[in-house]
């Protein structure tokens, strides 16, 4: 997972407004950092993205994101 996609999935999940804030204000337990903090340093994005789901509660069934559909190319 590449950090554009963890961000694209904290703004389907949260809202663009809250995946910020939660993005620069929760301390993920498992990296003693924020989410932020722990991109910055190099932290698997997925990782992240899988331990701020943990801490606020996102079922399973959400934590993949939505379907986007592949774009046909000539």
């Amino acid at each position: 997972m590449k950090i554009s996609e963890f961000r694209r999935l904290m703004d389907e999940e949260f809202g663009p407004g809250n995946a910020g804030v939660i993005e620069t204000s929760l301390v993920l337990p498992t990296l003693q950092v924020t989410a932020e903090q722990a991109l910055d340093s190099g932290a698997d994005p997925r990782r992240v993205w899988l331990d701020v789901c943990e801490l606020q509660g996102v079922p399973d069934t959400r934590r993949l994101g939505r379907d986007i559909p592949v774009k046909d190319t000539p």
